[in-house]
């Protein structure tokens, strides 16, 4: 059997991401979503999650390019010491490098985590699940504390940040630049991926057998999507997208994700990806049911 949970991520980043996001789901194949905290748009975004009773909705936990929700003096090993506001740093390599080093306080990931999840469950939202922005718990320094938060909140499942060996066959790779070094940091990534699977284990807390999505992000189209049904392992997966609106509030953050989001909205809420997965025998869930089916299957 194979399930897939179509995910969209940075609900709230703008009206064009909550509206894409919207039709995706209504329209289209997205079964969940995850809603960022300290979203400009995020009084929005949960107003629309209401009304779409079926949509998942998790915490798109924000560690990277973005304001916290504590005040500063609570969490001053996750910030940026460049002058002005105080944010959260920009850039996954500078963020991998304090991860790897631990030279941020696991408290302080724990607290601000609480913060986000805690706010989004506030605003009348059940979070089915949480993920983070860049898949930065993919970093055991990270994941531990995140799944403390979550545990906390009554959250069960988690994205699996790692992408099977081989979903994008080798030729694909090699004629696509982007692709081919998204999928070698994944792979260096992938050192990782045990101590995943055990963390979440002892935390009691459920996840897919992976995530595909990630090394297209930014050159999805059509021929991506089909191929990588096509080649989907048996299991439990989980794809990430992000669709949105290129519009003038899009333009203004500082996103790299801008045009490819139209482009994988247009994806996700054509006809051909509904009958690519229907003719693959691919069933569609979100992570909601995926936590529910765990529990049930519980003694």
């Amino acid at each position: 059997m194979r399930r897939l949970i179509i995910n969209a991520d940075d609900f709230g980043l703008t009206s064009g991401v909550n509206r894409a996001i919207q039709e995706a789901h209504q329209q289209g194949v997205v079964t969940s979503a995850t809603l960022m905290a300290n979203g400009p748009a995020f009084a929005e975004a949960t107003a629309s999650a209401k009304m779409l009773p079926s949509l998942g909705v998790g915490c798109h936990i924000v560690l990277l390019d973005g304001p916290p929700l504590l005040p500063p003096s609570q969490i001053p090993s996750l910030l940026s010491r460049a002058k002005g506001c105080p944010r959260f740093p920009q850039g996954l390599s500078g963020f991998a490098a304090r991860a790897l080093a631990r030279r941020m306080d696991p408290q302080q990931i724990e607290a601000e985590a609480l913060a986000q999840i805690r706010k989004i469950q506030s605003a009348g939202i059940s979070v089915s699940h949480f993920d983070t922005h860049k898949h930065t718990h993919i970093f055991p320094a990270v994941l531990h504390p995140l799944l403390r938060a979550g545990g906390a909140c009554g959250v069960r499942a988690l994205r699996n940040p790692f992408p099977p060996l081989s979903v994008v066959p080798l030729a694909m790779l090699l004629s696509r630049p982007t692709l081919w070094k998204r999928s070698t940091q994944l792979k260096f990534l992938r050192r990782f991926a045990s101590q995943f699977r055990r963390a979440v284990q002892e935390a009691g807390l459920v996840t897919p057998d992976g995530t595909l999505g990630v090394a297209v992000t930014g050159t999805l189209d059509e021929h991506l999507f089909q191929m990588i049904a096509e080649r989907l392992p048996e299991g439990t997966w989980e794809f990430v997208c992000h669709p949105g609106y290129n519009d003038a509030a899009l333009q203004a953050t500082r996103t790299r994700l801008k045009a490819s989001r139209m482009r994988e909205l247009q994806v996700l809420t054509s006809s051909a990806a509904k009958h690519i997965l229907e003719r693959q025998g691919i069933e569609l869930i979100s992570f909601h049911d995926l936590a529910v089916a765990r529990q049930h299957m519980q003694p």
